[in-house]
């Protein structure tokens, strides 16, 4: 079974994306198809976080500065594709006189936004990892230093009014790389692109759990000077996974934009940054699809729920994050591993206290 075990992960995964790609543009209106591809976006930097906290240990919650980096990149480019020769509509509105701040400039071609949206949350990740990691900062200290850094970066685009659109952000795309975004077609090319995405980062974190380097990072996270005394660095180990889900992150938000059609302070926040938390931990952060499908359900719930009952909503995902966590540590995917070990099992076989230790065992990877 252990040998079948890879295997049937794979073949969840090809049914994901069945029901991704082809049976969700099939089914659903428009409206929901698009708030799906939103909810993919989410899905996205939430497998990125199953990775670092779920595998790794390290409790994340400054995503939303990654998710920025890649949102950003990509506002800024379909703003500038918008604009055409002219300067962007809320820079003239603050002062008409001034040129294109030179930041803005290179983001006029299609290829280096690209690049952006992979280097600068690899670059950014490289040396705020290595600067921590190697200084062995971790547990409560690296997740406040993470989130600060997501309130930090927020605040700053809220002051910068002419450079970043402020608080209201920047909005009003009509064109993706080309191809007009009002177009229903193209509007679908788009969903497929983010859940394609979604798609392939599942299957690159299945390959990472399967290699040599996820037992790497399981063992960091549950003896970490046991992982040192046999010739390995931790920092290092610790560092790749979290870059990879800094990448994971910005690519969610790159893709974002187009969807939703804007990208405010408000999305990339400490807030949102705890929503994903949230998401990850509800769904069952060690799992291969627990952060995805928790972060859509807990998109699907700020969709419906928050609109019919904004203020209760915040309330009612507090509730449910602290029920996950006082009786399913590990989230919502540890039920389907228990009852499946069961029935392995079988009810006439005793539980001793080995099968109930490899029981466990299994329910955590």
């Amino acid at each position: 079974m252990t040998k079948l075990k890879p295997w049937i992960s794979l073949g969840g995964i090809g049914v994901f994306a069945v029901l991704l790609l082809a049976v969700a543009p099939l089914v659903l209106t428009d409206h929901w198809l698009n708030n799906v591809g939103k909810y993919c976006c989410w899905a996205i930097a939430a497998v990125g976080i199953g990775l670092a906290w779920g595998r790794g240990g390290m409790l994340v919650m400054g995503q939303g500065v990654f998710f920025a980096l890649g949102a950003y990149s990509m506002a800024m480019h379909l703003t500038l594709e918008t604009a055409g020769d002219r300067i962007p509509g809320f820079m003239v509105l603050y002062d008409p006189l001034a040129p294109l701040p030179m930041f803005w400039e290179p983001f006029r071609s299609a290829g280096f936004t690209l690049l952006a949206i992979v280097l600068l949350p690899v670059i950014m990740a490289g040396i705020l990892g290595y600067a921590l990691f190697k200084r062995r900062v971790k547990g409560a200290y690296f997740a406040i230093l993470t989130q600060a850094l997501a309130v930090a970066l927020a605040t700053l685009i809220s002051s910068t009014i002419r450079e970043t659109g402020g608080d209201t952000g920047l909005s009003d795309f009509k064109y993706f790389f080309g191809f007009v975004l009002n177009d229903p077609a193209n509007k679908l090319m788009v969903y497929l692109i983010a859940a394609a995405l979604l798609i392939v980062c599942v299957l690159a974190v299945w390959q990472l759990y399967r290699s040599r380097f996820g037992e790497l990072l399981v063992a960091t996270r549950d003896a970490e000077e046991r992982v040192r005394f046999l010739g390995y660095d931790p920092a290092n180990i610790k560092l790749v996974a979290f870059v990879v889900s800094a990448l994971m992150a910005s690519i969610g938000g790159a893709m974002f934009v187009p969807i939703v059609g804007i990208i405010t302070p408000a999305e990339i926040g400490a807030a949102a940054s705890i929503l994903m938390i949230a998401g990850v931990a509800f769904g069952g952060r060690a799992s291969l699809f627990g952060p995805a499908l928790g972060a859509m359900a807990v998109g699907w719930g700020q969709s419906s729920l928050g609109s019919t009952w904004p203020d209760g909503w915040t309330y009612i995902l507090g509730l449910l994050f602290i029920v996950v966590i006082l009786f399913l540590p590990n989230g919502l995917s540890s039920l389907t591993a228990r009852f499946t070990v069961r029935a392995r099992r079988g009810p006439d076989v005793p539980p001793t206290p080995a099968i109930v230790a490899a029981e466990l065992e299994e329910v955590k990877s």
